[in-house]
């Protein structure tokens, strides 16, 4: 508004004028608070829909031949069949079966060695190098001598997931109790806290979010080394039904157990991320921009 139109009570734009001769301002907008936001779901969605849309187009049009890569129609006509005649749902029993007595079993392995080591000098010189030396080793190579040792049944499948667990929890424990700040420990020390209560106070507060970081990347690789174990002699599982499927080259058989791999992945990560958010409440984190 310019000083002439305030002298003669004339309102800008948009504004007004009162009884009593005030002026009545209009509130300004920004541009960026009129534009329409579109959601983040919205967003996120984009790629995959178009994704599917060309791998149909593309199998429509006979350059995806079924043999090689079923459509997305066929595919999803196929796991409605699976899911009602009961095979789907009974494979994925058993698959999830193993996965948690093997993320079981890896965890704590993969904890309580990290513990020791991580907690004691002592610990660390015994336990630290073999450990190391181990995880160089990769261990999907190591299927052979689990069938050697184990037999075909369900133990070499459930130790291999075990394995893969066991050392990235490993790793992110044992990164997380040495990366507690020292302050802190000098801290609780100073406030006469001993040393259990330094450790369970201070010391695994503090690799907390190492532990999480390391759950999460156990999840994954759980899933990975079910693939690979249930090519083990199985008689039941996904991976025994991408086994058949291989045979018979049904490619929509297959795609419908990788799709439930990755929707069973995405489960477990997102039941992990609810519990650290449940557990780090006292972490400010970023969240981005």
């Amino acid at each position: 508004m310019s000083l002439d139109q305030a002298v003669r009570g004339q309102a800008p734009p948009g504004g007004g004028v009162t009884s009593s001769g005030e002026v009545e301002l209009a509130r300004v907008v920004p541009a960026s608070g009129r534009r329409r936001v579109v959601p983040r779901w919205v967003r996120r969605a984009v790629g995959p829909l178009a994704l599917l849309v060309l791998w149909q187009v593309l199998s429509a049009g006979g350059v995806l031949e079924g043999d090689i890569l079923a459509s997305p129609g066929t595919i999803a006509a196929t796991a409605g069949q699976v899911i009602s005649d009961g095979t789907l749902p009974s494979a994925m029993l058993v698959s999830l079966q193993r996965v948690a007595v093997g993320l079981a079993l890896g965890g704590v392995t993969g904890v309580a060695l990290a513990l020791v080591s991580g907690l004691s000098r002592l610990g660390e010189d015994l336990v630290d190098a073999t450990v190391q030396m181990l995880r160089s080793v990769p261990w999907v190579g190591m299927i052979p001598l689990l069938i050697i040792w184990l037999g075909i049944g369900e133990a070499p499948k459930i130790a291999l997931i075990s394995v893969g667990v066991a050392f990235h929890l490993y790793l992110n424990v044992y990164a997380g109790i040495r990366g507690v700040d020292a302050q802190l420990v000098e801290a609780g020390t100073s406030l006469g806290l001993n040393r259990w209560g330094l450790i369970r106070h201070v010391v695994l507060p503090g690799a907390l979010p190492g532990a999480m970081t390391g759950l999460r990347y156990s999840l994954a690789t759980a899933w990975l080394a079910l693939v690979f174990g249930e090519q083990i002699n199985a008689d039941d599982g996904l991976g025994f039904l991408m086994n058949q499927a291989r045979e018979f080259f049904r490619t929509d058989v297959i795609v419908v157990c990788l799709v439930v791999y990755a929707l069973l992945g995405l489960i477990a990560d997102f039941l992990v991320r609810t519990l650290e958010r449940l557990l780090l409440q006292w972490r400010p984190t970023f969240t981005g921009q």
